[in-house]
């Protein structure tokens, strides 16, 4: 019996729309609210109406089955009707950060070949300006909550919805036919335009939302992580909706006040049950003088991804809110969270176990295993996997190897079968010929009382060895030396892992996800 076969968990039929699924498992609920953002609710039997009419409606314009959508729009309502729309349709929607540039989305609609976009009115000025510089192919421009007139190439949303019939029946696809496209951030060179399947949510959301958090259908759930992040779509859209839970949708940037404002009922009076973050938002949050009372809030789960959780960041929410945070790891490749923690089983300092219907590898150098303790690149062999980079063959080989993908991480196995993170590959040291974690060196540093946040690279010494230098961004009014800091970290871990040099900083480079960009330190050093 395979790991799958051993959940229990039923595959999806030979005929399956994922968008069709989530509606016929909540089609009982019609009156209750499926989302709320800052201007209202969204009830499931509404949502059900408004995804069948923005089906009709994109399948008017003449777009066909599998050709892409755009969907450039901010966290509130209209999102995952434009999603769902797109893909009970047939199409494929292109969900893309909305914190990107022009030259950003021009490159995406030339390489998506996107027919129709649907954006948010607010984002309409960076569309236009990628549209000015792009080879494109987009015929129509559905604008959600226009902030200034439009052009006669554009169309106000609900003007779009209320001229349609609203779709019979869902296209006819497969598990295994395109559903969606994520941008892969690089740390080089363009993002890839990663390809998932109508079968790869249902399996996230039966594997990991149902079997691994247990969601339930009086949950509201809250995402620090937008939708269009491979993490964010799982917890504010596929998971919720498995199981007929309530989504609370933030359309702006999730600071620590903004967060808490949604956790203690700030917006429509509904407190979350669920929260999803990043280990950044929960630093700047436990740092924060803002920080709810925990009668405040009625937070039963709290999940942790995008970068491994220092294990000080955890016992001190615990210690304040008497609630773990679940750790785990996921990729856009994989869709979600495939090695993880458990609500009721949480080690902090480890990512966790591997999720069941998930298998792990962890490969040396030569390919071969490595020994528990020793750190392995990581591969995942699970159904969520991507179909392919689109128009990438390359990098589709070198990630997606034989029913195999390899993360690009390092993880460390250890004795109770749980796994430690050692870094991504390319950000891992050899110093004095012995692999250095850089995480392991950042979780240490912010276990000082002063340090907020730390990154750590690798640079040459006068000898061209190399030694660790680390990069502190330190908490508001505190104080720490560079003395203080490299004794601290000498005392806890092992000699030659201390930061030779330590450079203190106002912030650090980071993702849109908030994962650290050693690669722009490691550039800003090559300058100097």
């Amino acid at each position: 019996m395979s790991e799958l076969e051993a959940t229990g968990v039923t595959p999806p039929p030979e005929t399956f729309n994922f968008a069709a699924h989530l509606l016929a498992r909540t089609a009982a609920r019609a009156a209750k609210p499926a989302f709320i953002d800052d201007l209202g609710s969204l009830s499931y039997g509404a949502l059900d109406e408004r995804v069948r009419r923005l089906a009709a409606g994109l399948r008017g314009l003449g777009i066909k089955r599998e050709e892409r959508v755009l969907l450039l729009m901010q966290d509130v309502n209209d999102w995952p009707v434009s999603f769902l729309g797109a893909m009970y349709a047939g199409l494929v929607p292109v969900a893309v950060n909305t914190l990107l540039t022009a030259d950003d989305y021009a490159y995406m609609l030339e390489h998506s070949r996107a027919q129709a976009v649907l954006v948010s009115g607010a984002l309409l000025p960076a569309l236009t300006a990628a549209m000015i510089k792009s080879d494109h192919e987009v015929t129509k421009v559905i604008v959600s909550r226009p902030v200034a007139p439009l052009h006669p190439a554009e169309v106000e949303f609900e003007t779009f919805l209320a001229a349609q019939v609203p779709s019979a029946k869902p296209a006819a696809t497969s598990p295994d036919d395109p559903a969606f496209w994520l941008y892969s951030s690089g740390s080089t060179g363009r993002p890839k335009g990663t390809v998932h399947s109508h079968g790869n949510p249902y399996w996230t959301a039966e594997l990991y939302g149902r079997g691994v958090l247990d969601l339930r259908e009086d949950d509201v759930c809250f995402s620090a992580a937008k939708l269009f992040f491979a993490y964010g779509l799982g917890n504010a859209l596929s998971f919720p909706l498995s199981v007929g839970a309530t989504v609370i949708l933030m359309a702006e940037r999730p600071t620590p006040d903004a967060t808490f404002k949604r956790w203690t009922g700030g917006v429509g009076g509904v407190k979350p049950t669920v929260f999803y973050g990043a280990p950044t938002g929960f630093a700047g949050m436990l740092a924060s003088p803002s920080l709810p009372n925990r009668s405040d809030v009625a937070l039963r789960l709290v999940s942790s991804a995008g970068e491994a959780l220092p294990a000080e960041l955890g016992e001190r929410f615990k210690a304040h809110f008497g609630i773990d945070i679940v750790d785990g790891i996921g990729s856009t490749e994989m869709l979600h969270i495939f090695i993880s923690n458990r609500p009721d089983h949480v080690r902090y300092g480890t990512t966790g176990w591997p999720v069941p219907g998930y298998r792990i590898e962890l490969r040396g150098d030569d390919g071969g295993p490595v020994p528990d303790g020793e750190p392995g690149d990581l591969y995942i062999h699970g159904p969520s996997a991507a179909m392919m980079y689109w128009g990438n063959r390359q990098k589709t080989r070198e990630t997606f190897q034989g029913g195999w993908t390899k993360s690009g991480d390092k993880y460390i196995r250890n004795a109770d079968g749980s796994y430690t993170y050692g870094g991504r590959s390319d950000d891992m040291l050899k110093v004095s010929g012995i692999y250095v974690s850089p995480f392991e060196v950042e979780a240490t540093l912010v276990q000082h009382p002063a340090v907020l946040e730390a990154a750590v690279i690798g640079v040459p010494d006068a000898e061209g060895l190399t030694k660790t230098k680390a990069f502190v961004v330190l908490k508001a009014g505190a104080q720490a030396t560079d003395a203080e800091l490299k004794a601290f970290v000498k005392d806890k871990l092992a000699p030659y892992k201390y930061p030779r040099q330590i450079e203190f900083v106002t912030d650090l480079p980071k993702t849109a996800t908030g994962k650290i960009q050693r690669f722009k330190l490691r550039e800003l050093e090559g300058s100097k």
